[in-house]
């Protein structure tokens, strides 16, 4: 019986004396002799599976097979002599599917991740971004089975919306080509599904949504896309300390998963991308987080003893040399901040008594910084209808909202986690386009 497979079955299930049939793209192939050996890929799994041909049958399409070729192989996978490797392939037949050209981009040496931008269409079949698509999709399922276990309900928010939950203003519009005014009001690509989401868990209690997040940021930097995705979790009863806490055990719940369970690709970008990063994302996951007032972190600042660049005084926003200091000099571990000035913050946070601060919580990981951001809502009328006011916000826009105080009003509160920052976290990667399948930012749309 021949059997149908990937990569990853073979070494996974131990096929060795058995037949198989596999497809996948050549890295690369070489002959000795009257025997070729093509490194077959299927990015099932980091390593390639190497197949052994007498050269016989490759007498039609010696000539059409090279790197980058399409190829569909039967045969018999046995115990391979080669190091590094437990197992190899014994063609029997090798049928060519899709040929490919010399100018084929993805040769078998190493290329820069500038160059690999260029090419998102191709780059994946690379080692590093087939393992941080693989990683990703890792990720991702732990964040839907930890929201799952947690009795969060999966809740999908719009995309296009007339609120502005961050009140940035840096928005891309909707505009319909032949008619401006499509929605009757003017529209934009969501910078957050926030609101909607707070709406949801008014009813439902405890909801989550994930999906593509926009910013119309005119910035060329590492950390910055102008489409991402974004984790947001709303839970109606939950306080700002219970809030925070749940963020903790999320973010510890994935990375333990794929240290459990995907050691190979995580011990990837310790060995090639940065060195020790196992031993770094074991400190966030098996270290409690400390936990500090904004207040107290200015003042713990101000006492370094070490210059800013940025002064660390009382109302400004932290920075990430502030947020690394924290972070890895001083309590070299996750550090939760909360009751941030409410000057720096947005208008839907509660207000706190001092009137002064509001309940906003970010949580800072070493080498990192940021990666959640949230806080418990205002809950009160009178409170968010004054703050709105403070900030320039139209109640009217924001009706719908307001209603959610007049009707049942409850405590509650929320987070947000990007998607693409946390993988940069969980893989070590300098620039976060390359944690993204197709990277979208100034001047670039490309595919």
């Amino acid at each position: 019986m021949m059997f149908t497979v990937r990569v990853i079955d073979i070494t996974k299930n131990h096929m060795q004396d058995m037949p198989v049939h596999i497809s996948g793209w050549v890295r690369s192939i070489r002959t000795m002799g009257s025997v070729s050996f093509i490194s077959l890929g299927d990015q099932s799994c980091l390593q390639p599976l190497q197949v052994v041909v007498d050269n016989e049958l490759l007498s039609e399409t010696t000539g059409a097979i090279k790197t980058g070729s399409s190829v569909s192989v039967e045969g018999t996978v046995m115990a391979s002599p080669a190091k590094g490797q437990l197992y190899e392939l014994r063609a029997d037949t090798v049928q060519l599917l899709g040929a490919s050209d010399d100018n084929y981009p993805l040769q078998k040496k190493r290329h820069s991740f500038e160059f690999l931008r260029t090419i998102p269409h191709l780059r994946v079949r690379s080692n590093t971004f087939s393992t941080i698509m693989r990683i990703r999709h890792a990720a991702l399922m732990a964040i839907h089975r930890f929201c799952d276990e947690e009795q969060f309900i999966y809740v999908q928010t719009p995309i296009i919306t007339q609120a502005d939950a961050e009140g940035a203003g840096e928005l891309f519009q909707v505009v319909h080509k032949k008619n401006e005014d499509f929605f009757g009001a003017p529209s934009y690509l969501t910078v957050s599904g926030q609101l909607a989401a707070e709406a949801m868990a008014c009813s439902l209690g405890r909801v989550y949504t994930l999906g593509p997040t926009f910013r119309a940021e005119n910035s060329n930097t590492s950390r910055h896309l102008s489409e991402f995705w974004m984790l947001e979790l709303e839970a109606a009863f939950v306080n700002l300390f219970d809030n925070h806490t749940i963020a903790e055990r999320l973010i510890k719940y994935v990375i333990c998963t794929l240290l459990d369970n995907h050691q190979e690709d995580m011990e990837f970008f310790s060995r090639y991308i940065k060195k020790n990063h196992i031993d770094e994302l074991q400190n966030i996951a098996n270290t409690p987080f400390e936990r500090i007032e904004y207040s107290d972190a200015i003042t713990l600042l101000s006492k370094a003893k070490r210059s800013f660049e940025f002064k660390p005084t009382w109302g400004i926003d932290l920075q990430s040399e502030h947020e690394r200091y924290l972070t890895e000099e001083l309590f070299k571990k996750p550090v939760v901040v909360t009751n941030y000035p409410k000057g720096i913050k947005a208008f839907y946070m509660r207000m706190n008594d001092d009137e002064k601060t509001v309940a906003a919580v970010d949580i800072l990981l070493p080498a990192f910084g940021e990666i959640v951001g949230g806080s418990q809502r205002e809950e009160r009328l009178d409170v968010l209808i004054k703050r709105m006011k403070e900030c320039g916000i139209d109640q009217q826009e924001y009706g719908w909202y307001l209603d959610l105080r007049r009707y049942g009003s409850v405590e509650h509160s929320g987070f947000g986690l990007g998607i693409e920052r946390f993988i940069q976290c969980i893989t070590g990667m300098a620039n976060i386009r390359d944690v993204i399948p197709f990277p979208r930012s100034v001047g670039q749309a490309f595919a």
